[in-house]
C-alpha cells in the first residue's frame, strides 16, 4: 500500500491554480483541533452579541480560524504569482485572492471529516 498524505485540487476560484492540502491523520487532527480551540475562544459569545464590536470580534476570530486552516493544511500551491513573486502560504494569506484562501480552507475542512464511503468501512 502506498498512502498519499495529501490531496491535490484544481482551483475553481482561481483557474490555472492547483493546490495540495494535507489529509487528516490522528496527530494532525489533535493538533488542528487544539489550535482551533485556542484560536476560537470567545467566538460563540461574540457571535451572540448584539453590539457592533461583538460582530467585529466574531469576524476577526472567524478570519483567524480561516487563516489557521490554510496555514495548517496547505502543502503546496502551483500556478500563482502575487505581485510577480511565486506564492507561498504567507504571501497568499497576506495579499492573495481571498476567494482562493477560502477555497483552500474549505478543502482542508473537508479533509477533517470522513467521506460517506469511509464511514461505511
Amino acid at each position: 500500500m502506498n498512502y498519499e498524505s495529501c490531496v491535490k485540487r484544481l482551483s475553481q476560484a482561481s483557474p490555472g491554480v492547483a493546490f495540495s492540502v494535507r489529509k487528516m491523520s490522528l496527530a494532525g487532527r489533535m493538533e488542528l483541533v487544539h489550535r482551533i480551540r485556542v484560536e476560537g475562544v470567545g467566538l460563540a459569545f461574540s457571535e451572540a452579541g448584539s453590539e457592533p464590536k461583538d460582530k467585529l470580534t466574531a469576524a476577526e476570530i472567524s478570519s483567524s480560524i480561516e487563516s489557521l486552516y490554510v496555514r495548517w493544511g496547505l502543502v503546496s500551491i502551483e500556478g500563482l504569482e502575487i505581485d510577480g513573486v511565486v506564492a507561498d502560504v504567507d504571501r497568499l494569506i497576506a495579499t492573495g485572492p481571498e476567494a482562493l484562501c477560502r477555497e483552500i480552507a474549505q478543502a482542508v475542512r473537508e479533509q477533517c471529516f470522513l467521506s460517506e464511503e469511509e464511514r461505511k468501512n
